[in-house]
């Protein structure tokens, strides 16, 4: 009988080092429990506070054109979308639940076609002088102001497609003024 005798190990492989993470960044909506709630701005300064975000929706060709022509058969998309993205802004607080109300001085809402892309993007800006930031109510505007386009002109195209909602920018408060890169 033939024995095979393996080599003795003559060192210990070292062991993997774990994974690195990113460093954990606190959550400004849990408490030390982990327990959702609405973050006290109490101690906060009142600032002038402006978020500007955008987004858009793609679709047929022949859809973008019943836009462009004012021919979509519940009127006029865009000034209804305009109006719809205006309302967004100033429900936030009704539709997120930790969201405060906030004071909103000024909502501007700006829809551009863009036919080689076949899309409307939708830009909105609101104001406030408060203590905490219009982010959401920003990208709410232009949340509802894009579902609108689609719900006025989805019995011509289903296929519409959302995408590139996002913060562009935002001054005013503790953190400052933020750009998007």
């Amino acid at each position: 009988m033939l024995l095979e005798i393996a080599a003795p190990m003559t060192s210990i492989p070292p062991p993997i080092p774990p994974p690195t993470s990113p460093p954990t960044l606190a959550l400004t909506h849990f408490d030390a429990q982990g327990q959702a709630h609405m973050v006290d701005v109490s101690a906060k300064a009142e600032t002038h506070r402006v978020a500007r975000a955008g987004g858009s929706i793609r679709m047929q060709p022949a859809t973008l054109a019943l836009i462009s022509r004012g021919e979509a058969k519940k009127g006029d998309v865009i000034a209804v979308a305009r109006i719809a993205a205006i309302q967004g802004a100033k429900r936030t607080a009704d539709l997120v639940p930790l969201c405060h109300p906030v004071p909103i001085t000024r909502v501007a809402v700006d829809f551009e076609i863009d036919a080689a892309r076949n899309e409307v993007r939708c830009t909105a800006q609101v104001e406030s002088f408060g203590r905490t930031g219009v982010e959401m109510e920003a990208l709410t505007a232009v949340q509802v102001g894009l579902l609108t386009v689609y719900d006025m002109c989805k019995a011509a195209d289903r296929g519409m497609v959302m995408g590139d909602i996002r913060v562009l920018s935002k001054s005013g408060g503790n953190s400052g003024d933020w750009i998007a890169r």
